[in-house]
């Protein structure tokens, strides 16, 4: 593993300003079409010899193979715990938790839970969490209709008629949920927080900075 980073960076060497050379970046599907587009092409605007490797993932593998050295920088969720001190982060943005509904639906968060199937954001996936909070807070169980950790997908369900969703208001939720109602919940507790992790000591620091303002 060791060569292979060594050689990944030989490209990087070659550059006095540390702006050449490949940047492998880890990133969660929302961001992959949200932030992420606009924030590459300032990157590579400004560093024209980086060349960005584009890596997705959830944000438990992404995080994982940031560990073990196989990226150099990730876009993913706030972990459940604590991040380790040869990890650093950076918060990008927090995301509200809204009710995604069928068009026709009305009511409040609450009614439209408890009558209409729950398209459910996998709770075991960093971001559910927040929406599995929101609802035991509320005292509520809906029917699940299905789980899926894919944010996208349960807006495209939505709107189509085929139930309710409690999902974080991420950058270009609006082109997934054709006319879905968006009913915010109320409470920070509930948002979701969406980091930029790389190593503490990063092998590609100016690279990185720059990811970092581009995001930001």
């Amino acid at each position: 593993r060791r060569l292979v980073r060594e050689a990944a960076l030989l490209g990087s060497d070659a550059s006095a300003d540390g702006l050449a050379g490949t940047l492998r970046i880890g990133a969660i599907s929302t961001a992959l079409t949200g932030m992420l587009p606009a924030a590459l092409r300032k990157l590579t605007q400004a560093a024209p010899q980086c060349r960005p490797v584009i890596v997705p993932g959830t944000s438990r593998a992404l995080f994982q193979m940031l560990q073990a050295g196989e990226l150099d920088a990730a876009v993913i969720v706030a972990p459940p715990f604590e991040l380790p001190k040869a990890l650093r982060s950076v918060q990008l943005r927090r995301e509200p938790l809204v009710l995604l509904a069928p068009p026709q639906a009305r009511g409040r968060p609450a009614a439209l839970l408890r009558s209409l199937p729950y398209i459910r954001y996998d709770p075991d996936a960093w971001g559910g969490r927040h929406a599995a909070d929101w609802l035991a807070d509320q005292g509520l169980e809906p029917a699940v209709l299905c789980d899926l950790d894919a944010l996208e997908a349960i807006a495209m369900l939505a709107a189509d008629g085929m139930g309710v969703g409690l999902v974080p208001h991420w950058t270009g939720l609006e082109r997934f949920m054709g006319d879905c109602r968006m009913l915010p919940i109320a409470g920070a507790a509930y948002e979701r927080a969406i980091l930029l992790v790389t190593s503490a000591e990063p092998d590609l620091p100016r690279m990185a900075e720059l990811l970092e303002g581009a995001l930001a």
